[in-house]
């Protein structure tokens, strides 16, 4: 039986108040048998570890601040987070954590001081990086070049840059690039980019509800929607979805140690 891993789902946001047990079986059912699920401040955290609780045998935490919810209280933020971090040892990674300037690029400084901090948080506790990063790539880049003698590993999630970016983060080792459903839209690079990038560096995630790949595209995304993204991957690679499957859930599973 194919097995997949959606390494990175939002499902337990309100988008999926009304369904989500179903949208969980209809992903199982896929053979998407494990949903990795990245917080991203203190309310969703509460709402993912209440999933997890729910569905123990299908879905992994992550724990993390993401750079677009630096409230004035950030440091206090932090601060409860990793304590929590601490009195746990069930976080599969940290994340979602990372650089956004594209909706903001005046709080700079900030964002790159709170991602530092979990930088440092995965170092200490031997867990992988789960990494956000959007119009901030030199910043990102610069950052994770910094800390290059910690030993980290991890995912540049959502990847859909250009080739050169991609050798670029795929010289930091022990690190993927997360491949989602922008991989299937007509007018994406991302199949082109991925001739230079062996399937041995790559995830598949879907960032539902966002970023339904074709033919769902429009719509909620889900975990179910994998599949569609692994026959892309097939066609790019020339290999079976089956092979697809086997190397991504093996790469998933190296990485998150599940």
């Amino acid at each position: 039986m194919i097995e997949f891993i959606d390494t990175h789902t939002h499902i337990f946001e309100p988008e999926f108040a009304d369904d989500r047990a179903a949208v969980v079986q209809r992903a199982v059912e896929a053979g998407v048998g494990t949903l990795c699920m990245p917080c991203i401040n203190l309310s969703s955290l509460e709402r993912m570890d209440s999933m997890c609780k729910e569905f123990p045998d299908v879905c992994r935490a992550m724990i993390g601040l993401h750079p677009t919810e630096l409230g004035d209280d950030y440091l206090n933020v932090l601060d409860i987070l990793y304590s929590r971090l601490k009195d746990r040892n069930d976080y599969i990674a940290i994340g979602e954590v990372g650089l956004d300037f594209y909706w903001d690029d005046t709080r700079k400084k900030e964002q790159i001081e709170v991602f530092s901090r979990q930088i440092e948080w995965a170092a200490e506790m031997d867990l992988p990086l789960v990494i956000h990063s959007r119009s901030a790539f030199d910043e990102l880049y610069s950052v994770m070049d910094s800390f290059r003698q910690k030993n980290l590993r991890g995912v540049f999630h959502c990847f859909s840059g250009s080739e050169s970016e991609a050798r670029k983060l795929l010289s930091f080792e022990g690190f993927y690039l997360g491949i989602g459903g922008v991989v299937t839209y007509k007018n994406s690079t991302l199949p082109e980019v991925l001739a230079y990038v062996p399937m041995e560096r790559l995830l598949l995630e879907t960032d539902s509800p966002y970023l339904a790949p074709v033919p769902k595209r429009g719509k909620r995304n889900e975990s179910s929607f994998i599949p569609f993204i692994a026959q892309k991957m097939s066609d790019i690679y020339s290999i079976s979805v089956e092979q697809v499957a086997a190397l991504t859930t093996a790469n998933a599973r190296s990485l998150f140690k599940i």
